[in-house]
């Protein structure tokens, strides 16, 4: 069985739904998954994986490799700043710092 499968169906025992529930709430062919369980096919459409890693809020990446990768400060300050604003060395340190109280904090609690 792909190593990929088996993290679906985990997310899925994870979240207490059937591979038939991800299926019918993504609109994907049930034959798909099952194909791709016994072999019948060697991959899952970018399509499919896309649908299926939105579902469940994890990367495509996580389904094939099981790894997320860290984002990358560029796109960290684009999510936390929009496109349009140039981040200077000092926000970008001031929202570490921020971000260093706030895990200090809960981590009290």
């Amino acid at each position: 069985m792909p190593e990929t499968y088996i993290r679906i169906a985990e997310l899925c025992r994870k979240y207490k739904i059937t591979v038939t529930d991800l299926c019918k709430i993504c609109q994907i062919p049930r034959a798909s998954l099952s194909d791709y369980k016994m072999g019948r096919i060697k991959t899952l459409s970018a399509l499919t994986l896309s649908k299926i890693s939105d579902h469940f809020g994890v990367t495509v990446e996580y389904l094939l490799t099981g790894q997320e990768s860290a984002p990358s400060d560029e796109s960290l300050k684009v999510a936390l700043f929009g496109g349009g604003v140039e981040v200077t060395d000092e926000m970008w340190n001031e929202v570490k710092r921020y971000a260093q109280y706030i895990k200090e904090r809960e981590n009290e609690n």
